[in-house]
């Protein structure tokens, strides 16, 4: 290894890439890994849009302090004001950048780039390419990782599976071991900081909007390492998806922020198609209940919404579906949506042109993830901020969301900093780009002053972990259980799915949990139908099953203690927001000699916006 220092990032999508160029940018050599053709992450499916404040947004009274502050308020306070603040200040210079970058965003006919309202905003600030603006992105900042790939500043490892963070005697990480998934190779990767971008945890939920590789394993990997879990029961279950027999497909909320509506039939148990119903026999219950923000109000408030009119009998057909319903818009309009109508049309054989979509939530994002820390700096206001003091993050400090374990850090939706108890729409996007280029100069930094080189620790460090992680191969391998690990997983989907979405309550939870630890007892001795050494998906499958059961008891254990509502935590037992003493962060630390979660609880400041009531019915 001849380049140092060397930095490993791992999670080819819009964080992992932001990440690779602005460390490739500043001279350090990266190390890419990524389960699939990095153009194929998840962020691929982003649909809706990326937030920023512009002039256009400007000239309506929109700045980034209210950019900030909706920010905060969607995330039920949860979130840290420094990184949030820094993020949607350095939002219109993302925007201006990716457009440089050649990201072909809608214009206006008078050549600005168009704007279109998203949940939690009464302001029209999200930026959009149709309805695939995560494609659009991702690709741009591949193209940017290929020059420096071309420059030999970045190395691509793609289909290589991250399998465990290696620690030196002083706890320090200095590097990786991962997978070839095609020969099973595997290898230890020195590196004086790994960066993790692996995304979301929605496999835990059997079937979600996210893509089958989003089973939070890297994550739950990392925690058993030694790496903190903070507010991992905060899951966001978006309110309007196509439920599929693999998966759920997202309908995009920019289908309502173009003006798309959401209704039931007056009628309990109505059988008539939708088209055949009239106006007047339509209910519009968001519209109704939330005069204000309409059919825009933050994903977790929709999602309950339309869960409970369900729940009363008031579904498409009496079941569990609504209706969301386009067919009023324009063409030009709908010409906009053409990427989601046709994922719609191609997967029910409707066309959503003509025909209103039938749509029920699935679990879509992880705000919570791995603890990360950062350096607060005060400054100066600038215009449309209303202190006189201000608190940002301090560009290019070696911390910046670093993890409770030196040298590993976290970026994007594995990072819990910036979404809080429920990420508003068209954040997300943001959120993992302003990580890679904002956090990658801390990381660039760290990596230059590290003076405890990787390339100087011993080969044995290494070796040791290489063993460490054949040893579980073995394990599976050399097990002849009975128990199918596709069928456990099923389980685990439908129980946590159950317990741990819209609406969660103890006695269920506590029936998951016992269902939780007959499974791991079931793990321990699966039979497994291919035990080969050549693209052995079973193999990859069954490991990330344990990793997914560790995740999902974290998940269970914060949402069981968490005894109040926030955000997207909400418990039928305890239905109001608790400040005192729930306004904290939950914090899972991984005991390994019980295989259990140990829950603690940290304070959030608030150095710029008070508490205040989440509220949007008025």
């Amino acid at each position: 290894m001849s380049d140092h220092p060397r930095v490993i990032v791992v999670g080819g999508g819009l964080a992992g890439l932001a990440a690779t160029v602005r460390i490739a940018e500043q001279g350090v050599p990266v190390d890419l890994f990524s389960m699939v053709p990095v153009k194929r992450s998840h962020s691929v499916c982003a649909q809706g849009g990326i937030n920023a404040c512009n002039e256009v947004a400007r000239q309506q009274g929109y700045s980034e302090w209210q950019h900030m502050d909706e920010t905060l308020y969607g995330g039920d306070f949860l979130n840290h004001q420094p990184p949030v603040y820094e993020m949607t200040h350095w939002a219109p210079k993302i925007i201006d950048l990716l457009d440089r970058m050649g990201v072909p965003f809608n214009r206006t006919q008078e050549g600005f780039r168009d704007l279109r309202l998203f949940g939690g905003s009464l302001f029209k600030r999200t930026h959009f390419s149709g309805a695939s603006t995560g494609q659009q992105l991702l690709y741009a900042l591949d193209e940017q990782t290929r020059r420096y790939e071309a420059d030999n500043k970045v190395n691509k490892y793609e289909f290589w599976e991250f399998l465990w963070p290696i620690l030196d005697d002083n706890g320090v990480c200095k590097g990786i071991i991962a997978q070839d998934q095609r020969t099973m190779e595997m290898k230890a990767f020195r590196a004086d900081a790994v960066v993790m971008a692996t995304g979301g945890c929605g496999i835990v939920y059997g079937k979600s909007t996210m893509s089958v590789i989003c089973t939070g394993a890297a994550a739950a990997r990392c925690y058993k390492a030694g790496a903190w879990l903070a507010n991992a029961e905060m899951i966001q279950v978006h309110p309007t998806a196509i439920p599929g027999e693999d998966k759920c497909r997202l309908m995009s909320e920019s289908a309502r922020g173009e003006g798309g509506r959401v209704w039931v039939p007056k009628k309990k148990g109505d059988t008539r198609k939708a088209v055949d119903i009239p106006e007047n026999e339509r209910w519009y219950f968001l519209e109704e209940r939330y005069p204000k923000y309409g059919n825009l109000v933050p994903r977790d408030i929709a999602t309950r919404e339309i869960f409970s009119v369900c729940e009363e009998g008031y579904g498409v057909g009496g079941g569990r579906m609504a209706y969301l319903d386009i067919t009023h818009l324009p063409m030009e309009t709908k010409d906009k949506l053409a990427a989601i109508l046709e994922i719609y049309e191609k997967f029910t054989g409707d066309d959503p042109r003509f025909v209103p979509m039938k749509i029920f939530p699935a679990v879509h994002y992880t705000m919570g993830g791995l603890w990360t820390e950062y350096t607060k700096e005060e400054r100066n206001p600038v215009p449309g901020d209303k202190l006189d003091k201000i608190w940002g993050m301090e560009d290019g400090a070696p911390n910046n969301m670093m993890t409770n374990i030196q040298g590993l850090y976290a970026f994007g939706e594995v990072n819990y900093q910036y979404h809080g108890a429920t990420r508003l729409g068209a954040n997300a996007l943001l959120s993992c780009i302003f990580d890679g280029l904002f956090c990658g100069s801390s990381v660039a930094n760290y990596v230059k002053n590290c003076e405890d080189k990787a390339a100087d620790k011993p080969q044995s460090l290494f070796d040791g972990y290489l063993a460490q992680e054949q040893a579980k191969i073995d394990n599976l391998t050399n097990t002849k259980g009975k128990y199918n690990p596709y069928e456990i997983h099923a389980r685990l989907g439908d129980e946590m799915t159950a317990s741990c979405t819209v609406v969660k309550n103890e006695p269920r939870m506590t029936k998951c949990y016992e269902a939780l630890n007959e499974m791991k007892e079931q793990y321990k001795s699966l039979g497994l139908s291919d035990t080969g050494t050549w693209t052995n998906q079973n193999i990859a499958f069954a490991r990330a099953l344990g990793d997914m059961m560790t995740y999902a008891e974290a998940i269970l254990l914060s949402s069981l203690e968490r005894k109040e509502s926030r955000g997207s935590h909400y418990r039928s037992d305890f239905t109001e927001r608790i400040d005192d003493p729930y306004h904290k962060t939950s914090i899972c630390k991984y005991d390994a000699a019980t295989d259990k979660p140990v829950l603690e609880w940290e304070d959030v400041p608030l150095p710029m916006v008070e508490l205040r009531k989440r509220d949007y019915s008025k």
